[in-house]
């Protein structure tokens, strides 16, 4: 088939064209709250190519208003192609063309018609009508449907949103109602992730007694909530210097680090509130078997944390 050098028509036989309502209603999309059609269907309907359909609004640009005619963009595009997957809305080129698609609406057209100016615009015209029509009484008569659809679907979201919280609230709970545990030689990561575990409860302050406290102990806490701060009691033999805690400082404050010789074992105090007992160096976790408790009694908790 030859297009038409003067008006872009690629079959100028009318005897041929005959298209059903049906099957031009499965072609009308929603848009912007619009029900539209894609330029390359229009063009296919009317037998003309999908720039010279394009080319005749453009040059006509004052009688398509955007209630009439607009462009696409690339979001409205891909969320198109995921739902009808025409390979008209090819991501690379968009069936050919390197711009984003135009869409019609049924004023648009009608508009179009009158433009192009020839039996088969106008005799296809009709029948794209007629099935924007049909289309709208379909969604005037099961509206109520739709809005029982949204509803429920408004539901299922709340009612995801209310599982996500009670999730969280029962790992939150797992997370509180530890005990104690016994860590055996080479469990290092299983000790490792507790003490993540523990240090990532804190809201307010992490308190840390440790005699042998190293550098280690930094990429631990590196892991604790934003503006949670930290105070570390240890002995002045311990191996970690004041610069890596100014490094540390500048990217995760805020750290504070006293020197004291009143404690022998090793403990943490998560704002003020829960204690966990530690029967190793924090960087030693795993190379021997020790284990980590909680102690659940107020007064040692208020103890430990005023005695330091």
């Amino acid at each position: 088939m030859s297009e038409d050098a003067g008006n872009g028509i690629i079959n100028k036989n009318v005897s041929m064209i005959n298209y059903q309502v049906e099957d031009i209603k499965n072609l009308i999309y929603t848009v912007r709250g619009k029900q539209v059609m894609l330029d390359s269907d229009v063009a296919m309907l009317y037998h003309y190519e999908t720039k010279n359909i394009n080319k005749a609004m453009k040059r006509n640009i004052n009688r398509f208003p955007e209630d009439f005619c607009f462009q696409l963009t690339e979001k409205e595009v891909e969320n198109l192609r995921f739902q009808i997957g025409t390979s008209s809305l090819n991501k690379e080129t968009y069936g050919g063309r390197r711009y984003l698609p135009y869409v019609y609406t049924e004023q648009g057209i009608s508009m179009l018609a009158g433009v192009l100016k020839n039996e088969i615009a106008i005799q296809v015209s009709i029948s794209i009508i007629r099935a924007f029509i049909e289309m709208r009484r379909f969604i005037s008569l099961n509206g109520q449907i739709f809005q029982e659809i949204s509803d429920i679907k408004g539901q299922l979201l709340e009612h995801d949103k209310k599982f996500d919280e009670v999730f969280d609230e029962l790992q939150r709970k797992q997370e509180t109602e530890f005990k104690q545990s016994i860590f055996f030689d080479g469990q290092i990561f299983d000790a490792y992730s507790l003490i993540i575990d523990i240090i990532r409860q804190a809201r307010q302050k992490i308190l840390i007694i440790d005699n042998y406290i190293d550098d280690s102990i930094l990429k631990m806490l590196s892991k604790k909530n934003k503006n949670v701060e930290v105070v570390i009691f240890t002995t002045q033999n311990s191996n970690i210097r004041k610069l890596d805690i100014q490094k540390f400082n500048k990217q995760y404050p805020v750290l504070k680090l006293a020197y004291t010789n009143k404690f022998h074992d090793r403990f943490i105090v998560i704002d003020n509130k829960e204690l966990y007992h530690i029967g190793a160096s924090l960087k030693d976790l795993g190379k021997k078997c020790f284990a980590i408790s909680k102690i659940e009694d107020d007064e040692y908790v208020n103890r430990i944390s005023n005695y330091t």
